[in-house]
């Protein structure tokens, strides 16, 4: 970690993924930030305990089976951040596109998906 850290600005933050709260030991490291991909809320609870200030004080992310239905419980968890993929991922797309051949004849189409 110190050798990235040199490599990197001052203004750069280092966050690490773990999927188990065994791998928290990721703390020890120095990490900024710790991700914390698709644990139940009673992991993210446990997370949040075993990584309470002083002795961790690092951000903690909640990302993973993140849905609306799901999201009040996961906030009240005590998580700093939470993300969600299904923003983007089963968002609708539109297809624009522009067709131009001389300034007369231009249009400009655009396609629901």
């Amino acid at each position: 970690m110190a050798q990235l850290r040199a490599g990197l600005g001052h203004m750069v933050k280092i966050e690490i993924e773990v999927d188990s709260l065994s791998q928290l030991e990721a703390l020890k490291a120095g990490a900024d930030a710790i991700l914390l991909d698709n644990m139940n809320t009673d992991d993210l609870k446990r997370a949040v305990a075993a990584t309470a200030k002083p002795s961790g004080g690092r951000a903690l992310e909640a990302s993973g089976n993140v849905s609306l239905s799901s999201v009040r419980a996961i906030a009240e968890t005590g998580v700093d951040y939470i993300s969600s993929g299904a923003l983007t991922h089963s968002a609708p797309n539109l297809d624009i596109g522009l067709v131009s051949g001389t300034a007369q004849d231009a249009r400009v189409r655009a396609t629901p998906r």
